[in-house]
């Protein structure tokens, strides 16, 4: 009997929380077209954050299965039309959005002029946590370890003196591994000058350049906020402080098609297949870290207002000191093969419970779900003291 299962026999009498009726499910999403020419003013990897319809279908199978009714929306500029003819209960959003400085909050900002209910975060935390280097900076205002860094707008900016060779360059507005190749890592000023100008020109945004860190890299899920074990379906997996820090899952690109670096190659690899990283979980850590890095990602989340789901990416710096890398506010959801889903299954989660956990989260902040009819510390699973606030 492994650990979920004990929490499941030891769970509390209390009437689950279950809407009042079967609701319409859009899931809105960036598709990925298979065999379609890139146009030539566009970066070789553009699009490489869209999903596959394979994970739509998967998505909305495990929302059938609690009885509600799902359809698939682009997230496009059909969307205002399509959401008018469907008209949608709620929304499961993971659309990354198209073009623009702040595109993964695009289909957020449209979905709360429409007043229509949506998973995950908002507006406003959607968009900073696509820009790299307002979070870094965020974060390092209130105290959590990120690595020196510094944006360069038009390229011939003088380099700070806390930047020391080698350096790390990438596209400071993208994700899933955009513009971070062999060639990010630079070791001088020559290389450093031409890295920054190819990342301008090509991607049309800043470049992000930080100290580069050559430790071990993790990544680290977080699930719900203060008042989950009143709507969640398993109280049990949380903490007292309602939040329920996914085992942590290592990077490990040693033997990748680019060593030492987690980028849109290595990503693009099937798990298991030569080339690919090595992804374990939980990662083969001393407990201390694993308390570490687990914290790092629930103070990155909170302090960034995410809500109810994300990852966070960290790295070990040359003495072993984790520096944070950045935060997903809509992670990958691909079952069997993006991080979260691993670290979800690590902990005896299945797949159809991590979608339906982070649509009924979302669904109870706009009352589709009306809570628990018992009060939440006797819900709440004992737990051991919490790691020491960072100062």
């Amino acid at each position: 009997m492994n650990e979920l299962q004990e929490k499941e026999n030891d769970k509390p009498p209390g009437s689950a929380p279950v809407p009042l009726r079967k609701w319409r499910v859009a899931v809105i999403a960036n598709i990925k077209e298979r065999g379609k020419p890139l146009p030539p003013d566009v970066p070789p990897d553009a699009g490489a954050d869209f999903d596959y319809i394979e994970t739509v279908d998967a998505i909305r199978a495990a929302i059938e299965t609690d009885g509600h009714e799902t359809v698939f929306l682009p997230g496009d500029a059909t969307l205002p039309y399509r959401l008018k003819e469907v008209q949608p209960d709620i929304c499961f959003n993971i659309a990354e959005g198209l073009g623009g400085d702040a595109r993964e909050a695009q289909v957020p900002a449209l979905l709360e002029l429409l007043k229509i209910p949506y998973t995950g975060s908002r507006v406003l935390t959607n968009a900073i946590s696509l820009d790299k280097t307002l979070t870094k900076r965020i974060w390092r205002d209130r105290r959590l370890p990120v690595a020196p860094f510094q944006e360069f707008v038009f390229g011939d900016e003088p380099l700070r003196p806390e930047l020391h060779f080698p350096l790390f360059v990438k596209p400071a507005r993208e994700g899933t591994g955009m513009g971070v190749d062999a060639k990010a890592i630079v070791n001088n000023e020559a290389e450093l000058r031409e890295r920054v100008e190819y990342v301008i020109r090509m991607y049309h945004q800043p470049a992000l350049v930080e100290v580069f860190l050559p430790g071990r890299e993790f990544t680290v899920g977080v699930l719900g906020r203060h008042d989950s074990c009143l709507y969640s379906r398993h109280p049990e997996w949380y903490d007292k402080d309602g939040f329920l820090r996914l085992p942590v899952l290592e990077l490990d690109s040693s033997r990748s098609v680019t060593p030492g670096i987690y980028g849109i190659e290595a990503k693009a690899q099937s798990i298991g297949s030569e080339g690919a990283p090595d992804y374990l979980c939980p990662a083969p850590i001393d407990p201390e870290l694993t308390k570490k890095l687990q914290h790092l990602a629930y103070r990155a989340h909170v302090l960034l207002g995410a809500l109810d789901v994300s990852r966070t990416d960290i790295r070990l710096d040359a003495e072993g000191n984790p520096r944070l890398l950045e935060i997903n506010t809509l992670p990958g959801l691909s079952p069997g093969y993006s991080d979260l889903c691993i670290q979800a299954n690590a902990h005896g989660i299945s797949y159809e419970d991590l979608i339906l956990e982070i649509l009924y989260l979302g669904a109870s902040r706009w009352g589709l779900v009306p809570p628990r009819q018992i009060s939440p510390p006797s819900i709440r699973r004992k737990t051991g003291p919490l790691p020491a606030k960072s100062t």
